[in-house]
């Protein structure tokens, strides 16, 4: 069993991967383990655990410029979402929960009728993409649409990226997470994030 101080030291040394260099929460757990010298079977902290230490990293060390930044990023979000606004698209990870550093992507997450529509729709607007593909709601692979996406108010290239769904998979989408929290939200619930600064 992994002691308590050891659990938190895991968490804060991934939370300052995930705010510092933007890495997703399984892979900044990986790296703490070896920056930290521990076995690779040592027990992980869960991601409500990694995601008190990034807000906790975030107010320590970047409570100055993480809030433009995650606006910066929201309304990035509010952009793309705009243009596929066919595909039902829904906000998820940093930017919803508004964790989002500069080094952050944005993940949307859309329902389509026909899983090409959302890649003929790309293509019809000139948009470069790279395919891939990630797990999804249920664990299965889902289709990824990768694009990069030049931000002059950050400085940065921030990934975009398009989870492709089933529009019956939005039925169950929406249920809260164990925290009692919406786990994704549409372009209106972005949009009021935006207006309120929350």
């Amino acid at each position: 069993m992994t002691s308590a101080p050891i659990h938190a030291e895991i968490a804060q040394a991934a939370a300052r991967l995930v705010a510092e260099e933007g890495l997703e929460y399984g892979p900044a757990k990986r790296r703490a383990l070896k920056l930290l010298g521990l076995p690779a079977r040592t027990p992980l902290p869960d991601n409500d655990v990694l995601e008190d230490a990034v807000r906790e990293h975030i107010a320590l060390y970047c409570a100055d410029t993480q809030p433009d930044e995650l606006r910066t990023l929201r309304g990035l979000a509010v952009e793309w979402m705009q243009r596929l606004a066919p595909f039902r698209p829904h906000v998820a990870g940093a930017v919803w929960h508004g964790t989002a550093t500069r080094h952050s992507d944005i993940y949307l997450q859309l329902f389509c009728d026909d899983p090409k529509s959302a890649e003929i729709a790309l293509i019809n607007q000139g948009v470069s993409y790279e395919p891939g593909s990630a797990p999804g709601l249920q664990g299965a692979p889902v289709d990824v649409l990768s694009i990069a996406c030049p931000s002059r108010a950050l400085g940065v290239v921030v990934g975009v990226h398009l989870l492709i769904y089933d529009l019956d998979d939005l039925r169950g989408a929406l249920r809260p997470d164990r925290r009692g929290r919406v786990p994704r939200g549409d372009l209106a619930a972005l949009r009021h994030l935006l207006e309120n600064d929350t």
